[in-house]
């Protein structure tokens, strides 16, 4: 990072944060996610701004103080003020990312990203390009390469215990079984507990023993199970 900033150093750092943020918006793009290509670049940019007025800002004063040298024990310059309002202002953005729907939580990694490529905005804009592009790769490679290896070693399903909380006069049984079929689920058990009203809706209680195949995640199911408007909540934990 150096005091002068020239216009093609503008235009190279803008264009950087504008591929980096479009490369990983395209990512969340892919996946139906909220926060996809366009609001990816326009975070990871807008942080490289607030680097580049940083810059702009301590050029100035720099070559104010030199033409008035009387004044420069009073004026200090703080260069990280105006980024870590970004970082801590890009969470309110995260957070509209972040659904919750009948006991599913999801949207955590695209609030994640989006934070990540603020702070990735933020270091191109500073002239770190080092940083950035490595910064980007790593990225990068957790959004695309890394979660086949959670998928496969990490959240391995193996046996699950599924609590659904459903209207009892609905199909929502039949729906159940047909998703734990398209999706290669094995029914170990299931345990009926009986749950009643509010506001005169009878609601009844289904647990399920289930032991799901290596290739599909817990979230994955329980999405799934959630587009159906009879299931009332649908709680997941593991089989002791």
């Amino acid at each position: 990072m150096g005091l002068t900033l020239s216009f093609k150093d503008i235009i190279i750092r803008l264009l950087l944060a504008t591929i980096v943020g479009g490369v990983i918006g395209y990512e969340r793009e892919y996946h139906n996610r909220a926060a996809g290509f366009r609001t990816q670049i326009l975070v990871c940019v807008g942080a490289a701004i607030v680097s580049l007025i940083e810059i702009r800002l301590g050029q100035d004063v720099f070559e104010f103080v030199k033409d008035n040298y009387y004044i420069r024990s009073v004026i200090k310059i703080d260069y990280a003020r105006l980024g870590a309002q970004v970082i801590s202002g890009i969470g309110f953005l995260g957070a509209g990312t972040i659904l919750q729907n009948k006991g599913s939580v999801k949207g955590l990694t695209t609030a994640a990203s989006l934070w990540v490529v603020a702070c990735l905005g933020l270091a191109i804009g500073m002239g770190y390009y080092n940083l950035g592009i490595l910064g980007f790769l790593f990225i990068f490679l957790t959004l695309v390469s890394l979660k086949k290896f959670q998928s496969k070693f990490i959240t391995k399903a193996g046996e699950k215990c599924f609590e659904i909380i459903y209207e009892k006069d609905s199909q929502v049984l039949e729906f159940i079984d047909k998703i734990f079929t398209q999706k290669g689920v094995k029914i170990k058990s299931i345990e009926f507990l009986g749950r009643n009203n509010n506001e005169a809706v009878q609601y009844k209680n289904a647990i399920y023993r289930v032991e799901l195949p290596n290739y599909i995640e817990v979230g994955e199911i329980i999405n799934k199970l959630s587009i159906n408007d009879g299931i009332i909540k649908i709680s997941e934990y593991n089989d002791i």
